[in-house]
């Protein structure tokens, strides 16, 4: 089981990679809409968001200052957004595999 720690880490990560690589993108899209960067970055953002409070309540709970009820709700809520997350990723995957068969 992952500690609290390294949960931490592995968010500061993900924000770090998201604020380098989202720099740059997202330029020469079209003028109204947001760029699929910036949704994607966006979604993964929400995501981690949710972690966060997941790992807060945790933590509040190991402290004596949250009742389980709360933990189970936003470990339950952290859990459907990264599925939902990888589930998008999956089909993301498959579509770039299924352009990437086609005959030019």
């Amino acid at each position: 089981m992952a500690s609290p720690t390294i949960a931490a880490n592995a968010y500061a990560n993900l924000a770090r990679v998201l604020e380098n690589s989202g720099a740059g993108a997202g330029k020469g899209s079209e003028a109204s809409g947001q760029s699929f960067a910036s949704l994607l970055k966006d979604a993964v953002g929400s995501v981690m968001e949710s972690g966060r409070k997941s790992d807060a309540q945790t933590v509040a709970m190991a402290s004596g200052k949250a009742n389980v009820m709360d933990v189970v709700t936003a470990v339950a809520d952290t859990d459907v957004a990264v599925s939902t997350l990888v589930s998008v990723r999956d089909r993301v995957i498959a579509a770039y595999e299924d352009i990437m068969k086609m005959p030019i």
